[in-house]
C-alpha cells in the first residue's frame, strides 16, 4: 500500500510538471495583449530599427498634424510578437492609449512587428468611413511593404503615415474597383431605375393605405420644409461631436480619449 501511494504521488508530480514551467514561462514573458504598452511619443520603436532622427522627423510631422486637424497617428514597432494574435495586440494597444479625440474617435495606429514580418493599421471609429479596410489594405501594399521588402523601415513608415493623413484630408486616390449596382445593373442584370421606380411606386402606395386607415402620414414628406426632414435621423452622423485639442507636451504623445471597434487591415512582407 505504501508503493503504491509512492508511485500515485510520483506520477501526479510527474502530469503537473510541464503545467508548472509552461505558467513559469508565461509569467515571465511579456504580454502585449494582458499588458498593452503605454505610449508616450508618437513614434516609438522597441526593435532599435530607427535612428534617433528618423524618429524625431517622423514624430514632428504627427505632432504638428494631430495640432492642426486633432487627427492623432501613432506608430509602434516592436521586435516580436511572442505568438500573440497581430490584430488583438494591435487592438489592445489602440484602446489603451485611448489615441483620437473623444467624441470624433479620430484616431490611427501603425503597429509594425519586424522580426515576425507583420504589420497593421487599426483605425478608430470615426475614420472609419473614410479610412476604411480596403483603404488601409492598399496603403500597406502600395506604401509602405514595398520599402520594407527591400530593409527600408523609414521609408515605408514615413510613406504610409503620409498615406494616412492623405486620406484623412480627402486628398488619398484609392484603387477603382467595378462595383455591381453602380453601373446600370444589379445582381438580377436588369437596369437599376427599374428597381427604383417600382420602389417608389410601393413606398406611395404604402403612404396612401396609412393615410386613409389611420388618417395620418402627409408628415414624412413635409420633415424637410419644417428644418426636419430625413437630415434630422441620426444626429451628428458618422463623426461625433467632441471638441479639439492639441496633444500635452512639446514632443510627447498623449491620448485623447479616442475608441476603436477593429477596423483597419493587416499585412506582411
Amino acid at each position: 500500500m505504501k508503493k503504491l501511494k509512492f508511485t500515485a504521488h510520483t506520477l501526479f508530480a510527474l502530469l503537473a510538471f510541464p503545467f508548472l514551467v509552461y505558467g513559469q514561462k508565461d509569467d515571465n514573458a511579456k504580454s502585449y495583449s494582458d499588458n498593452p504598452t503605454k505610449l508616450v511619443q508618437y513614434v516609438t520603436d522597441e526593435s532599435g530599427t530607427l535612428t534617433s532622427g528618423e524618429i524625431s522627423t517622423l514624430s514632428q510631422k504627427l505632432k504638428e498634424f494631430d495640432n492642426k486637424t486633432s487627427t492623432q497617428i501613432v506608430v509602434y514597432m516592436i521586435q516580436s510578437l511572442g505568438g500573440e494574435s497581430l490584430e488583438d495586440v494591435s487592438h489592445r494597444i489602440a484602446e489603451k492609449n485611448k489615441i483620437g479625440r473623444k467624441g470624433k474617435d479620430n484616431g490611427v495606429l501603425l503597429f509594425i512587428a519586424k522580426g515576425d514580418r507583420k504589420l497593421r493599421i487599426e483605425v478608430g471609429y470615426g475614420l472609419e468611413g473614410v479610412m476604411t479596410d480596403a483603404v488601409s489594405s492598399q496603403i500597406i501594399r502600395k506604401e509602405i511593404t514595398p520599402s520594407f521588402k527591400n530593409n527600408n523601415f523609414y521609408e515605408g513608415i514615413d510613406k504610409g503615415t503620409d498615406a494616412i493623413i492623405a486620406v484623412s484630408k480627402g486628398e488619398y486616390t484609392a484603387d477603382k474597383k467595378s462595383n455591381k449596382g453602380l453601373d446600370g445593373t444589379t445582381c438580377l442584370g436588369l437596369p437599376i431605375f427599374i428597381f427604383v421606380i417600382f420602389g417608389i411606386i410601393f413606398f406611395s402606395i404604402f403612404v396612401s393605405i396609412i393615410r386613409r386607415i389611420f388618417g395620418f402620414g402627409r408628415g414624412i414628406y413635409s420633415g424637410g420644409k419644417r428644418g426636419g426632414g430625413w437630415s434630422n435621423w441620426g444626429g451628428g452622423g458618422f463623426f461625433g461631436g467632441g471638441s479639439s485639442g492639441s496633444s500635452g507636451g512639446f514632443s510627447g504623445f498623449s491620448g485623447g480619449g479616442g475608441s476603436f471597434g477593429g477596423g483597419g487591415a493587416s499585412g506582411s512582407w
